[in-house]
């Protein structure tokens, strides 16, 4: 089960407040601004600033 349209517009960014996108393979959400990914475990997205993966 992929995550829903409507869980998707009301998440947001913990540590910018910003949208989140999620990837392809959905298997997490990426800041754009912050350029962090959140992963998502089974069908649940982590969404902890220390557990996010920073990328370049």
């Amino acid at each position: 089960m992929a995550i829903s349209k409507e869980l998707l517009e009301i998440l947001a960014c913990p540590q910018c407040k910003g949208e989140l996108v999620l990837t392809e393979p959905q298997d997490a959400l990426v800041c754009g601004a912050c350029k962090l990914r959140y992963r998502i475990q089974d069908d649940i997205p982590i969404m902890l600033i220390d557990e996010a993966e920073r990328l370049e």
